[in-house]
Formats: C-alpha cells, structure tokens, sequence
C-alpha cells in the first residue's frame, strides 16, 4: 500500500511514511470491509460515515508540515485512523468527533494500540470543542465545509497551517491555508471528496 499508492503518488515524507506503516488500518474499518482494508479508497464505516482513502490520509499529514512540538486540532476522529497517524508526529493532538458513538470507539482503538497518550477526544461540535485550548499550531478537517470556518481560522497560531477540504457539491478543493503577520493565505492543494461537515 505505502510503496504503489502513496509514495508512487508523491507522498515521501519518511516520518509520515513510518507513522502509517505502524498502524494497521484494518483495525480501523468494518468487519465487512477487512479484505479491502489496504486497497487506496475510502470505505464506510456507518451512516454517512467513511474512513479515508490512504493516500488523502497520507498526503493531508504530509502537506500539515508537522514538527513534534506542535499541538494539532482534528475536527472529525472519525474511526480514529487519521488521528493515530497524528498522534505519532505531533507533541500533542485534540480530536472531536459530532458522533457520541464513533469518538467512543476511535479513543477505545487508539487505546488499544498504545496511541492515545497524546490524544484528547471530545464529542460535540468541532468548531467550538476546543476553543479553550487554543491556538493550535495545525488543524486538520477531515469533512468537506461549504465555505471557509471563520471560527476554526482564528484558533490558528500566528504562522500556524490548516488543511480544510472546502466546496459545494460532492467535490471539495482542499486548501492549506496559512496565517503570516495575521495575513491568510490560501493555497489550492487536490480535489477531493470528503464527507460533510455538519
């Protein structure tokens, strides 16, 4: 998986490479899904609900530009993959979920497989969660938003980074956007199809 569909695409960052061959994806998906757990799509986990393909999971981390001192926020654990990727690049990592039942069981996986000393899970709405932990020095948003989050821009450190898949419709442009000298910079990364954020 990591050598033909993320880093035959452009995903090279080693850290990030390593961090995805220590998790085993398959404990992220359905029962249903097991057998297909390392084939590049993504796969559903719920109503409504899917695990990312590999290679976004992969190229998000990658275009975060992650050091080891950062805080990151994630809006939308989900299964709780990303957030396991996250949780071995980052010196610390706060996750919200909207579904009661699927941050539950992301905190019980990651726990499971000793990566969630660096995790705080919270259900609730992402964009308010957390607010009193800010700034970040990353967020993620693993949900496509229809117009940029205002909220979630200004619990951006100054200098900090947020990738955000944002659009109308079933496609989204994902952006990395930038705050310098409290300046946003948005810059246009791949399409992508992305879950909304409700």
């Amino acid at each position: 998986m990591i050598r033909n569909q993320i880093a035959a695409r452009g995903v090279r960052d080693k850290d990030v490479l390593d961090a995805i061959l220590r998790v085993p994806r398959e404990v992220f998906v359905s029962t249903e899904c097991r057998d297909q757990a390392y084939e590049d799509k993504a796969l559903p986990v719920g109503p409504g609900q899917t695990i990312s393909q590999p290679f976004i999971v992969a190229y998000m981390t990658q275009m975060l530009l992650l050091e080891s001192s950062h805080r990151v926020l994630e809006i939308g654990t989900g299964t709780g993959y990303q957030t396991a990727i996250l949780a071995q690049l980052a010196a610390s990592v706060y996750t919200v979920e909207l579904d009661a039942n699927l941050a539950h069981l992301a905190e019980q996986r990651l726990a499971r497989l000793k990566l969630d000393r660096r995790v705080a899970f919270r259900s609730g709405d992402g964009v308010e969660a957390w607010r009193n932990a800010g700034p970040f020095d990353r967020i993620l948003v693993t949900a496509g938003s229809q117009t940029m989050p205002e909220a979630l821009v200004d619990q951006l450190k100054c200098g900090g980074l947020m990738i955000i898949p944002v659009g109308r419709g079933k496609t989204q442009m994902m952006l990395r956007i930038r705050l310098r000298n409290g300046v946003r910079v948005e810059q246009p990364l791949i399409a992508c199809r992305f879950v909304p954020l409700v």
